[in-house]
């Protein structure tokens, strides 16, 4: 038998609830399908960034890079120098940070929208968490209340069972960085 069973009476690696495995089952088959959903270009550039931000390529550059320096530098007499002035070696490197810089902006901007999306999900969840949260108190308060309990008069339960409109959170937010940018300001002489 399992000992943390025998100890907790428990299994040791209990079952997830349905309604996780459900979650985790819709998130995987939701990225599944974003994945699926790319376009050519998009693949291509997540491609490269991934062969490119890795050891191996950082190895076969400075492979490359040491030879073309050696060789034509003449330290490796039996080769004949071809870019002496190395100024081939510079175009190429341009060009190829150029073509690499291009792919990394690809992948980040679509890595940034997928990021908007989750933050927006984030914020849906969290919001009509707030809401069941709250008339969750609504309710316990009233059902303290009925029972003659001391701690339904908490003035703080009523404070927490008003809903958060999240317009007003946000301007109030803005206020506080608009006011500190101002303080800022004000102490550095700034105007």
């Amino acid at each position: 038998m399992d000992p943390e069973r025998e100890r907790t009476g428990r299994d040791s690696s209990p079952e997830l609830a349905n309604v996780v495995e459900r979650n985790i089952e819709a998130l995987v088959a939701h990225r599944q399908e974003e994945e699926g959903s790319r376009g050519a270009g998009e693949r291509i550039a997540d491609g490269v960034t991934r062969f490119t931000g890795n050891l191996f390529f950082v190895s076969i550059h400075l492979i490359i890079l040491a030879l073309w320096f050696l060789i034509n530098v003449g330290w490796l007499p039996r080769i004949p120098r071809f870019d002496p002035s190395f100024a081939i070696l510079a175009s190429v490197a341009s060009v190829e940070a150029l073509f690499l810089a291009t792919f990394v902006l690809i992948t980040q901007k679509r890595m940034a929208a997928l990021a908007d999306k989750r933050a927006e999900l984030d914020l849906q969840i969290s919001l009509l968490s707030e809401h069941e949260i709250t008339r969750l108190i609504t309710l316990i308060t009233a059902m303290a209340e009925r029972m003659g309990l001391d701690m339904a008069q908490d003035p703080e339960l009523a404070e927490l069972s008003q809903d958060v409109a999240p317009e007003q959170v946000i301007e109030k937010l803005e206020a506080q960085k608009r006011a500190a940018g101002r303080d800022r300001r004000g102490e550095t002489g700034q105007v």
